[in-house]
């Protein structure tokens, strides 16, 4: 669990000093990574590798939680960002590779700001679903080039594709 969890859990608590504390170190580590992995129109995959990127999945939690943690609209550039990389059948999980994990895309689909964006990122998912000619229960580790499974099958973490549906229960 990341700082912040810990912030809230301790304002869930009644441990208003102590969240505080935590929220102030977690908002200060945010700030120092949106400098170091800052490229301009987007964000780094390491601090040290110019030109690259990555799905910053993990930021859902920022949104769903409305912690605000991250300066200067880092997950509206992100999810701009974003769009271009798309493949036929989803966004790569980062520059290095054309394969994905599908409960991600799903994380990074609900930080979109609207419904049209969130199904530009769903839509080439479903249709991974829908034409792969792996033949296993649904992958979440795929090719986005070509629609091939990758190695999982069957897995928990697509429950990860209800995302959305916990962010619209908690908002």
């Amino acid at each position: 669990m990341g700082v912040a969890g810990y912030s809230e859990m301790a304002r869930l608590l009644g441990l208003d000093d102590v969240a505080n504390k935590y929220a102030a170190i977690a908002k200060n580590m945010a700030v120092k990574w949106e400098e170091m992995a800052n490229e301009g129109d987007h964000y780094r995959l390491a601090f040290d590798r110019k030109n690259t990127w990555s799905q910053k999945y993990n930021m859902v939690w920022d949104k769903m939680w409305n912690l605000n943690l991250f300066p200067n609209n880092v997950i509206e550039k992100e999810i701009k960002y974003y769009q271009t990389k798309q493949n036929l059948y989803g966004l790569p999980l980062d520059s290095r590779k054309e394969y994905t994990k599908s409960d991600w895309i799903m994380w990074t689909a609900a930080m979109a700001p609207d419904q049209n964006t969130f199904e530009k990122f769903i839509d080439p998912l479903y249709k991974y679903i829908n034409e792969t000619e792996s033949r296993v229960p649904i992958s979440d580790w795929h090719h986005t080039d070509s629609g091939k499974w990758v190695g999982f099958k069957a897995r928990s973490v697509i429950g990860g594709y209800w995302m959305q549906v916990l962010m619209n229960k908690v908002r």
